[in-house]
């Protein structure tokens, strides 16, 4: 996980903020019913950095702003290859959602539902193909997504760990 603590307060103002999940909880109580909230916010700088959060809270606002918190405590740098695609395949997976990833060529935009596309579209990629296999919940789908996303390696980081040259690879 890339190392975002230092980070000056320019690049925190332009973060775009995407709401993935807001849920409301009741809890009956002797009196009636309490209310209390829940939300998944996925925060990206759209240029390959990334980060999801979860909040809870009995105000909407302040769920909102824990899981924003959150997200910016969590942000990763995404491997994107020069026309905002993934540089491989990739499956995220996070208990029993899985999520398969495929670069598209420039022009297809992104091909994903719910929380898969939020995830992207904060991150900044253009072009992907997605498909959710197993459990559809939102919140583990957005999870399996990140989780993803950080396995993604380029080229470069490939040769390092074998100790090759990139010519050599191919």
């Amino acid at each position: 996980m890339a190392d975002f603590e230092n980070l000056n307060e320019d690049f925190k103002e332009t973060l775009t903020e995407k709401l993935i999940k807001l849920s409301r909880v009741a809890k009956v109580v002797k009196g009636g019913r309490r209310f209390s909230f829940a939300a998944m916010v996925a925060v990206g700088d759209n240029n390959g950095s990334v980060g999801i959060g979860y909040g809870k809270a009995n105000e909407l606002t302040d769920s909102i702003s824990k899981a924003n918190q959150h997200a910016r405590k969590n942000l990763i740098k995404v491997n994107l290859n020069k026309n905002k695609s993934l540089p491989h395949d990739i499956i995220g997976v996070y208990k029993c959602s899985k999520i398969i990833m495929k670069p598209a060529v420039p022009g297809t935009g992104v091909i994903a539902g719910g929380a898969v596309r939020m995830i992207m579209e904060a991150a900044g990629v253009k072009d992907v193909l997605t498909k959710i296999i197993g459990s559809k919940n939102q919140l583990n789908v957005a999870k399996a997504t990140f989780n993803g996303l950080l396995s993604l390696r380029n080229i470069k980081e490939v040769a390092n760990n074998r100790g090759k040259k990139i010519i050599d690879l191919f």
